[in-house]
């Protein structure tokens, strides 16, 4: 397995991931999930891929076969009288392919990912993960993360 940077090749490699993706969500949340979907089409994923700031990396196997990826996207928390000044590295979306559960390609991603915040004077590294998730919860926290706060909901 080898990181690298995404790259317009990888397109239809990422948009098969994006809709795996999606049905985890429309699977927990359908009420908010449409599936399957994409929540980016091949012109936003070229111009995303294109971007410095808010990097692509996938995981891809001997024959360069897209096998998972990892959106960062760079946040940034202007010092004011409350709050610090720091520079965060949220992880937008990570997937392993089905195919590829296992061998340990998340983990790769993760570690990559945190490199890459350190070597670049990011403060932390965050993300979002839906609740009922539980797979991706426990993966997280297995990687080190812990909670930072909690988004709760009331459905009318």
């Amino acid at each position: 397995m080898t990181i690298r940077k995404g790259a317009e090749k990888d397109i239809d490699d990422i948009l098969r991931l994006l809709v795996q993706v999606n049905m985890v969500h429309h699977n927990i949340r359908p009420d908010l999930f449409k599936g399957p979907a994409t929540k980016y089409n091949a012109k936003e994923l070229s111009a995303i891929l294109a971007e410095e700031e808010n990097p692509v990396f996938v995981c891809v196997d001997d024959n360069d076969r897209v096998l998972g990826y990892i959106f960062c996207r760079t946040e940034v928390i202007e010092e004011s009288a409350l709050r610090t000044g720091i520079k965060t590295l949220y992880i937008d979306d990570l997937c392993v392919d089905e195919c590829a559960r296992g061998m340990n390609v998340g983990r790769t991603l993760y570690e990559y990912v945190l490199n890459y915040a350190k070597e670049h004077g990011f403060y932390n590294v965050t993300l979002h993960v839906w609740g009922g998730n539980d797979g991706a919860i426990k993966f997280y926290q297995k990687m080190g993360m812990t909670e930072q706060y909690t988004c709760l909901e009331k459905i009318l």
